[in-house]
């Protein structure tokens, strides 16, 4: 039996049109091992834009 939290990691979200890193989550890297990609508000565009994983 897997310890709670055990799977997963934190991530960093960056804007893909500005380039800020705005968010810190976390996601489970055995169920989801390729980056994430999330429609999130940016507070520097002032908009709705595409943040992904930061590698």
């Amino acid at each position: 039996m897997a310890r709670k939290g055990e799977n997963r990691e934190g991530t960093i979200l960056k804007c893909t049109e500005c380039g800020n890193e705005n968010y810190l989550t976390s996601k489970n890297k055995k169920n989801t091992p390729e980056r994430l990609e999330l429609n999130k508000y940016c507070k520097h565009c002032k908009k709705n834009t595409t943040h992904r994983e930061k590698k």
